[in-house]
Protein backbone atom coordinates (compact mmCIF):
# COMPACT_ATOMS: atom_id res chain seq x y z
CA UNK A 1 0.00 0.00 0.00
CA UNK A 2 1.03 3.26 -0.46
CA UNK A 3 2.21 5.20 2.82
CA UNK A 4 1.43 8.71 3.83
CA UNK A 5 4.05 11.30 2.99
CA UNK A 6 2.55 13.27 6.15
CA UNK A 7 3.38 10.98 8.95
CA UNK A 8 6.19 12.55 11.43
CA UNK A 9 7.57 9.39 12.10
CA UNK A 10 8.42 5.96 10.63
CA UNK A 11 8.45 4.29 14.09
CA UNK A 12 6.85 5.16 17.41
CA UNK A 13 7.34 2.85 20.10
CA UNK A 14 5.37 3.30 23.50
CA UNK A 15 6.92 2.58 26.81
CA UNK A 16 10.18 3.36 28.04
CA UNK A 17 11.23 0.33 30.20
CA UNK A 18 13.90 -1.70 29.55
CA UNK A 19 11.91 -3.90 26.77
CA UNK A 20 10.79 -0.60 25.03
CA UNK A 21 14.35 1.07 24.90
CA UNK A 22 16.06 -2.07 24.14
CA UNK A 23 14.11 -2.54 21.50
CA UNK A 24 14.13 1.25 20.14
CA UNK A 25 17.75 1.14 20.66
CA UNK A 26 18.56 -2.19 18.49
CA UNK A 27 16.03 -0.79 15.89
CA UNK A 28 17.32 2.41 15.70
CA UNK A 29 20.76 0.42 15.02
CA UNK A 30 19.44 -1.35 12.18
CA UNK A 31 17.50 1.75 10.73
CA UNK A 32 19.74 4.59 11.22
CA UNK A 33 18.06 6.09 8.12
CA UNK A 34 14.42 6.24 9.94
CA UNK A 35 12.79 8.73 12.07
CA UNK A 36 12.00 6.71 15.52
CA UNK A 37 10.40 8.30 18.48
CA UNK A 38 9.74 6.59 22.24
CA UNK A 39 7.10 7.80 24.37
CA UNK A 40 7.36 7.84 27.83
CA UNK A 41 4.66 8.92 29.55
CA UNK A 42 6.54 9.43 33.08
CA UNK A 43 9.72 12.21 33.40
CA UNK A 44 12.12 10.03 33.44
CA UNK A 45 12.63 6.11 32.10
CA UNK A 46 12.49 3.04 33.79
CA UNK A 47 10.22 4.12 36.27
CA UNK A 48 7.73 0.95 36.93
CA UNK A 49 8.61 -2.47 36.70
CA UNK A 50 12.11 -2.21 35.39
CA UNK A 51 12.91 0.02 38.54
CA UNK A 52 10.73 -1.55 41.13
CA UNK A 53 12.54 -5.24 40.81
CA UNK A 54 15.24 -6.66 42.75
CA UNK A 55 17.70 -6.44 39.88
CA UNK A 56 19.06 -9.88 39.60
CA UNK A 57 20.72 -10.82 36.07
CA UNK A 58 19.02 -14.56 35.86
CA UNK A 59 20.65 -17.44 34.84
CA UNK A 60 17.50 -19.37 33.32
CA UNK A 61 16.81 -21.64 35.99
CA UNK A 62 13.45 -22.31 35.68
CA UNK A 63 11.90 -22.24 32.03
CA UNK A 64 11.51 -25.60 29.88
CA UNK A 65 14.24 -26.14 27.82
CA UNK A 66 13.99 -24.94 23.98
CA UNK A 67 11.42 -22.31 24.91
CA UNK A 68 11.89 -18.69 23.90
CA UNK A 69 12.27 -18.08 27.85
CA UNK A 70 15.13 -20.53 27.82
CA UNK A 71 16.82 -19.08 25.15
CA UNK A 72 16.22 -15.38 25.77
CA UNK A 73 17.52 -15.52 29.24
CA UNK A 74 21.17 -17.51 28.55
CA UNK A 75 21.55 -15.36 25.71
CA UNK A 76 20.30 -12.04 27.44
CA UNK A 77 22.27 -12.90 30.71
CA UNK A 78 25.19 -12.69 29.02
CA UNK A 79 24.52 -10.05 26.63
CA UNK A 80 23.49 -7.79 29.38
CA UNK A 81 27.33 -8.56 31.23
CA UNK A 82 28.55 -7.64 27.98
CA UNK A 83 26.45 -4.43 28.02
CA UNK A 84 27.90 -3.37 31.02
CA UNK A 85 31.30 -4.22 30.37
CA UNK A 86 31.28 -2.06 27.41
CA UNK A 87 29.24 1.08 28.88
CA UNK A 88 30.95 0.96 32.13
CA UNK A 89 27.88 -0.11 34.62
CA UNK A 90 28.67 -1.44 37.63
CA UNK A 91 27.29 -5.07 38.24
CA UNK A 92 28.62 -8.22 40.33
CA UNK A 93 28.00 -11.98 39.39
CA UNK A 94 27.61 -13.53 42.95
CA UNK A 95 25.80 -16.35 41.85
CA UNK A 96 22.90 -17.34 43.96
CA UNK A 97 21.75 -20.84 46.10
CA UNK A 98 17.93 -21.95 45.61
CA UNK A 99 17.64 -23.71 49.44
CA UNK A 100 15.59 -26.38 50.31
CA UNK A 101 14.63 -27.14 53.65
CA UNK A 102 12.62 -30.10 53.31
CA UNK A 103 12.33 -33.24 51.82
CA UNK A 104 9.51 -31.72 49.27
CA UNK A 105 11.75 -28.94 48.62
CA UNK A 106 14.78 -31.68 47.79
CA UNK A 107 12.51 -33.47 45.00
CA UNK A 108 11.65 -30.13 43.64
CA UNK A 109 15.32 -29.21 43.64
CA UNK A 110 16.45 -32.27 41.85
CA UNK A 111 14.14 -31.22 39.13
CA UNK A 112 15.28 -27.95 38.99
CA UNK A 113 19.19 -29.80 38.76
CA UNK A 114 17.82 -31.51 35.71
CA UNK A 115 16.22 -28.70 34.15
CA UNK A 116 19.86 -26.06 34.49
CA UNK A 117 21.45 -29.22 33.26
CA UNK A 118 19.06 -29.45 30.17
CA UNK A 119 19.58 -25.54 29.17
CA UNK A 120 23.26 -26.11 30.28
CA UNK A 121 23.21 -23.80 33.00
CA UNK A 122 26.41 -24.27 35.10
CA UNK A 123 24.61 -25.27 38.69
CA UNK A 124 26.22 -27.64 41.10
CA UNK A 125 24.31 -29.54 43.90
CA UNK A 126 25.50 -28.44 47.41
CA UNK A 127 24.66 -31.00 50.39
CA UNK A 128 24.28 -29.36 53.85
CA UNK A 129 27.83 -28.98 55.03
CA UNK A 130 28.48 -27.55 51.84
CA UNK A 131 25.92 -25.12 51.99
CA UNK A 132 27.44 -24.32 56.10
CA UNK A 133 30.77 -23.50 54.09
CA UNK A 134 29.12 -21.34 51.59
CA UNK A 135 26.41 -19.64 53.68
CA UNK A 136 26.94 -19.84 57.58
CA UNK A 137 23.79 -18.08 58.15
CA UNK A 138 21.96 -20.12 55.49
CA UNK A 139 19.89 -23.18 56.99
CA UNK A 140 18.72 -25.85 54.44
CA UNK A 141 19.08 -29.75 53.76
CA UNK A 142 20.43 -29.04 50.31
CA UNK A 143 21.09 -26.06 47.76
CA UNK A 144 21.80 -25.96 44.06
CA UNK A 145 24.66 -23.19 43.23
CA UNK A 146 23.51 -21.11 40.15
CA UNK A 147 27.30 -19.47 39.30
CA UNK A 148 26.08 -17.28 36.13
CA UNK A 149 23.44 -15.26 38.21
CA UNK A 150 24.51 -11.33 38.96
CA UNK A 151 23.31 -8.21 40.07
CA UNK A 152 22.81 -4.72 38.59
CA UNK A 153 20.62 -1.56 38.23
CA UNK A 154 18.44 -1.93 35.50
CA UNK A 155 17.41 1.92 36.21
CA UNK A 156 21.35 2.53 34.88
CA UNK A 157 20.64 0.19 31.76
CA UNK A 158 18.00 2.13 30.91
CA UNK A 159 19.63 5.63 30.89
CA UNK A 160 22.34 4.12 29.23
CA UNK A 161 20.32 2.92 26.58
CA UNK A 162 18.23 6.00 26.07
CA UNK A 163 21.20 7.79 25.68
CA UNK A 164 22.44 5.37 23.07
CA UNK A 165 19.20 5.81 20.80
CA UNK A 166 19.24 9.99 20.76
CA UNK A 167 22.67 9.36 19.88
CA UNK A 168 22.04 6.98 17.00
CA UNK A 169 19.33 9.67 15.76
CA UNK A 170 16.40 8.20 17.76
CA UNK A 171 13.70 10.77 19.72
CA UNK A 172 12.93 10.36 23.05
CA UNK A 173 9.45 12.50 24.10
CA UNK A 174 9.08 12.68 27.86
CA UNK A 175 6.17 12.86 30.00
CA UNK A 176 4.47 11.88 26.68
CA UNK A 177 1.27 9.72 28.38
CA UNK A 178 -1.14 8.49 25.15
CA UNK A 179 -4.52 9.63 25.25
CA UNK A 180 -5.80 7.54 21.97
CA UNK A 181 -4.63 5.97 18.89
CA UNK A 182 -6.07 6.06 15.45
CA UNK A 183 -4.82 3.35 12.67
CA UNK A 184 -5.87 3.76 8.77
CA UNK A 185 -4.42 2.12 6.09
CA UNK A 186 -1.43 4.34 5.50
CA UNK A 187 -0.93 5.50 9.04
CA UNK A 188 -1.35 5.69 13.26
CA UNK A 189 -2.22 8.38 14.92
CA UNK A 190 -1.13 8.98 18.15
CA UNK A 191 -3.00 11.53 20.32
CA UNK A 192 -0.49 12.92 23.57
CA UNK A 193 -2.32 15.26 25.82
CA UNK A 194 -3.47 18.31 23.53
CA UNK A 195 -0.90 17.34 20.76
CA UNK A 196 -1.40 14.76 17.87
CA UNK A 197 1.74 12.99 16.31
CA UNK A 198 1.80 10.56 13.27
CA UNK A 199 3.86 7.34 12.20
CA UNK A 200 3.73 4.65 10.19
CA UNK A 201 3.82 1.28 12.43
CA UNK A 202 3.59 1.55 16.09
CA UNK A 203 5.09 -0.51 18.84
CA UNK A 204 3.84 -0.83 22.03
CA UNK A 205 5.56 -2.03 25.51
CA UNK A 206 3.35 -0.92 27.86
CA UNK A 207 3.34 -2.82 30.23
CA UNK A 208 0.55 -2.54 32.89
CA UNK A 209 -1.26 -0.62 30.46
CA UNK A 210 -0.82 -3.26 27.44
CA UNK A 211 -4.51 -4.28 27.19
CA UNK A 212 -5.38 -0.49 27.61
CA UNK A 213 -3.20 0.13 24.00
CA UNK A 214 -5.01 -2.44 22.30
CA UNK A 215 -8.42 -1.74 23.54
CA UNK A 216 -7.82 1.88 21.86
CA UNK A 217 -7.43 0.55 18.60
CA UNK A 218 -9.92 -1.93 19.07
CA UNK A 219 -7.92 -5.03 18.68
CA UNK A 220 -9.28 -8.22 19.83
CA UNK A 221 -7.81 -10.02 22.61
CA UNK A 222 -8.52 -12.35 25.50
CA UNK A 223 -6.57 -11.19 28.46
CA UNK A 224 -6.05 -8.71 30.95
CA UNK A 225 -3.07 -7.52 32.85
CA UNK A 226 -4.29 -8.43 36.48
CA UNK A 227 -1.15 -6.41 38.94
CA UNK A 228 0.53 -8.04 41.52
CA UNK A 229 2.51 -6.28 44.42
CA UNK A 230 5.91 -7.59 45.20
CA UNK A 231 6.53 -6.27 48.58
CA UNK A 232 10.20 -5.72 50.07
CA UNK A 233 11.61 -4.88 52.79
CA UNK A 234 15.52 -3.27 53.58
CA UNK A 235 18.10 -5.01 56.33
CA UNK A 236 19.71 -2.82 58.63
CA UNK A 237 23.17 -2.00 57.51
CA UNK A 238 24.70 -4.33 60.22
CA UNK A 239 23.22 -7.46 58.13
CA UNK A 240 25.08 -6.36 54.40
CA UNK A 241 26.97 -9.72 54.89
CA UNK A 242 24.17 -11.89 56.26
CA UNK A 243 25.15 -13.58 53.14
CA UNK A 244 27.27 -14.30 50.35
CA UNK A 245 25.15 -14.69 47.67
CA UNK A 246 21.61 -14.32 46.50
CA UNK A 247 19.23 -16.51 48.65
CA UNK A 248 15.84 -18.43 47.03
CA UNK A 249 13.41 -20.42 48.26
CA UNK A 250 12.88 -23.33 46.20
CA UNK A 251 9.62 -22.62 44.07
CA UNK A 252 6.51 -24.43 43.81
CA UNK A 253 6.11 -25.14 40.80
CA UNK A 254 2.40 -24.58 40.64
CA UNK A 255 2.58 -20.91 41.52
CA UNK A 256 4.35 -18.27 39.25
CA UNK A 257 6.18 -16.47 41.26
CA UNK A 258 9.65 -17.77 42.76
CA UNK A 259 9.07 -16.74 46.78
CA UNK A 260 10.76 -14.45 48.92
CA UNK A 261 14.30 -14.25 49.01
CA UNK A 262 17.59 -12.66 50.26
CA UNK A 263 19.16 -10.50 47.27
CA UNK A 264 22.60 -8.54 48.01
CA UNK A 265 21.78 -5.03 46.01
CA UNK A 266 24.56 -3.67 43.36
CA UNK A 267 24.66 -0.92 46.21
CA UNK A 268 25.75 -3.24 48.94
CA UNK A 269 22.41 -3.66 50.81
CA UNK A 270 20.14 -6.53 51.39
CA UNK A 271 16.49 -6.82 50.42
CA UNK A 272 14.49 -9.43 51.00
CA UNK A 273 11.25 -9.78 48.57
CA UNK A 274 8.70 -10.57 46.77
CA UNK A 275 5.73 -11.49 47.85
CA UNK A 276 2.93 -11.99 45.50
CA UNK A 277 0.18 -9.73 46.35
CA UNK A 278 -3.51 -8.49 44.65
CA UNK A 279 -2.98 -5.00 43.58
CA UNK A 280 -5.67 -2.77 43.50
CA UNK A 281 -4.24 -0.05 41.59
CA UNK A 282 -1.93 -0.74 38.34
CA UNK A 283 0.75 1.72 39.42
CA UNK A 284 0.26 1.68 42.84
CA UNK A 285 3.63 0.98 45.07
CA UNK A 286 2.24 2.70 48.54
CA UNK A 287 1.40 0.75 51.25
CA UNK A 288 -1.90 1.27 50.55
CA UNK A 289 -2.65 1.74 46.97
CA UNK A 290 -6.67 1.76 45.20
CA UNK A 291 -8.02 3.07 42.13
CA UNK A 292 -11.27 3.04 41.31
CA UNK A 293 -11.16 2.73 37.44
CA UNK A 294 -8.21 0.08 37.73
CA UNK A 295 -10.41 -1.76 40.39
CA UNK A 296 -13.48 -2.08 38.47
CA UNK A 297 -12.09 -2.86 35.48
CA UNK A 298 -10.31 -5.68 36.84
CA UNK A 299 -13.65 -7.46 38.73
CA UNK A 300 -15.61 -6.85 35.76
CA UNK A 301 -13.18 -9.30 34.02
CA UNK A 302 -14.40 -13.20 34.38
CA UNK A 303 -10.45 -14.34 34.32
CA UNK A 304 -9.79 -12.46 37.69
CA UNK A 305 -12.79 -14.60 39.05
CA UNK A 306 -11.58 -17.66 37.60
CA UNK A 307 -8.20 -17.42 38.97
CA UNK A 308 -9.57 -15.88 42.10
CA UNK A 309 -11.19 -19.49 42.47
CA UNK A 310 -8.15 -21.73 41.91
CA UNK A 311 -5.52 -19.82 44.41
CA UNK A 312 -7.77 -18.39 46.80
CA UNK A 313 -5.75 -19.71 49.47
CA UNK A 314 -2.73 -19.06 48.57
CA UNK A 315 -3.78 -15.41 47.72
CA UNK A 316 -5.29 -15.26 51.76
CA UNK A 317 -2.35 -16.05 52.92
CA UNK A 318 -0.08 -13.49 50.95
CA UNK A 319 -2.49 -10.78 51.99
CA UNK A 320 -2.19 -12.03 55.69
CA UNK A 321 1.37 -11.76 54.93
CA UNK A 322 1.83 -8.67 53.53
CA UNK A 323 -0.05 -7.03 56.88
CA UNK A 324 1.38 -9.18 59.26
CA UNK A 325 5.00 -8.78 59.44
CA UNK A 326 5.14 -12.20 61.46
CA UNK A 327 4.10 -14.04 58.67
CA UNK A 328 6.44 -12.37 56.01
CA UNK A 329 9.69 -13.24 58.57
CA UNK A 330 8.50 -16.64 58.52
CA UNK A 331 8.98 -17.26 54.94
CA UNK A 332 12.69 -15.78 55.51
CA UNK A 333 12.99 -17.49 58.79
CA UNK A 334 12.65 -20.69 56.92
CA UNK A 335 15.95 -20.65 55.73
CA UNK A 336 18.09 -17.36 57.61
CA UNK A 337 17.35 -17.17 61.08
CA UNK A 338 19.30 -14.53 62.10
CA UNK A 339 16.67 -11.75 60.57
CA UNK A 340 14.00 -10.67 63.32
CA UNK A 341 11.16 -8.55 62.82
CA UNK A 342 12.76 -5.26 63.68
CA UNK A 343 15.50 -5.88 61.01
CA UNK A 344 12.53 -5.81 58.08
CA UNK A 345 13.02 -2.26 57.06
CA UNK A 346 10.80 0.29 54.47
CA UNK A 347 11.69 -0.10 50.69
CA UNK A 348 9.76 0.38 47.65
CA UNK A 349 7.32 -2.36 46.07
CA UNK A 350 7.01 -3.32 42.89
CA UNK A 351 3.93 -4.07 40.64
CA UNK A 352 4.24 -6.72 38.15
CA UNK A 353 1.91 -6.96 35.33
CA UNK A 354 0.56 -10.49 34.92
CA UNK A 355 -1.37 -11.34 31.88
CA UNK A 356 -4.60 -13.14 32.71
CA UNK A 357 -6.37 -15.01 29.63
CA UNK A 358 -10.61 -15.12 29.90
CA UNK A 359 -10.63 -18.31 31.28
CA UNK A 360 -8.36 -17.71 34.29
CA UNK A 361 -5.28 -18.98 32.81
CA UNK A 362 -2.07 -16.84 33.94
CA UNK A 363 0.26 -16.24 30.81
CA UNK A 364 3.79 -17.87 31.28
CA UNK A 365 5.33 -16.61 28.14
CA UNK A 366 5.33 -13.88 25.61
CA UNK A 367 2.23 -12.75 24.27
CA UNK A 368 1.27 -10.40 21.06
CA UNK A 369 -1.13 -9.03 19.47
CA UNK A 370 -0.93 -6.47 15.99
CA UNK A 371 -3.13 -4.64 13.60
CA UNK A 372 -2.34 -4.02 9.83
CA UNK A 373 0.17 -1.06 11.64
CA UNK A 374 0.91 -2.01 15.26
CA UNK A 375 2.47 -4.65 17.12
CA UNK A 376 1.54 -4.64 20.64
CA UNK A 377 3.92 -6.57 23.14
CA UNK A 378 0.76 -8.01 25.62
CA UNK A 379 2.96 -10.41 28.20
CA UNK A 380 6.70 -10.14 28.87
CA UNK A 381 7.46 -12.38 31.50
CA UNK A 382 10.31 -12.66 34.10
CA UNK A 383 13.05 -12.45 33.43
CA UNK A 384 11.91 -9.78 30.85
CA UNK A 385 15.07 -7.23 32.43
CA UNK A 386 17.65 -9.76 31.97
CA UNK A 387 16.22 -10.75 28.41
CA UNK A 388 15.54 -7.52 26.69
CA UNK A 389 18.19 -7.48 24.26
CA UNK A 390 17.26 -10.66 22.76
CA UNK A 391 13.46 -9.80 23.33
CA UNK A 392 14.28 -6.43 21.39
CA UNK A 393 15.18 -8.05 18.66
CA UNK A 394 12.71 -10.93 18.69
CA UNK A 395 10.05 -7.91 18.72
CA UNK A 396 12.00 -6.11 15.43
CA UNK A 397 11.67 -9.74 13.51
CA UNK A 398 7.68 -9.39 14.12
CA UNK A 399 8.21 -6.03 13.06
CA UNK A 400 9.74 -6.61 10.01
CA UNK A 401 7.44 -8.88 9.43
CA UNK A 402 4.18 -6.51 10.01
CA UNK A 403 6.17 -3.97 7.99
CA UNK A 404 6.71 -6.43 4.96
CA UNK A 405 3.30 -7.70 4.76
CA UNK A 406 1.27 -4.40 4.36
Amino acid sequence: MTESIHCDYDIAIIGGGVVGLATAWQLMQANPQKKIVLLEKESQVGLHQTGHNSGVIHAGVYYPPGSLKAKFCKEGSEEIKAFCRKYHIDFDVCGKLLVATNSLEVNRMNALYKRCLENDIKVELLDKNELRIKEPNIKGDAAIFVHETGIVDYQKICQKLAELFVKGGGEVLMNAKVTSLQESDTEVVIKIGNRSIATRYLVSCAGLMADRITKMLGIATDFQIIPFRGEYYQLPAKHNRIVNHLIYPIPDPELPFLGVHLTRMIDGSVTVGPNAVQGWKREGYGKINFSAVDTLQMLLFSGYWRLLAKFWKIGLQETRNSWIKSGYLAQVNKYCDQINEVDLLPYPAGVRAQAVMADGRLVHDFLFAQSQRTLHVCNAPSPAATSSLPIGRHIIEKLDKLMTDV
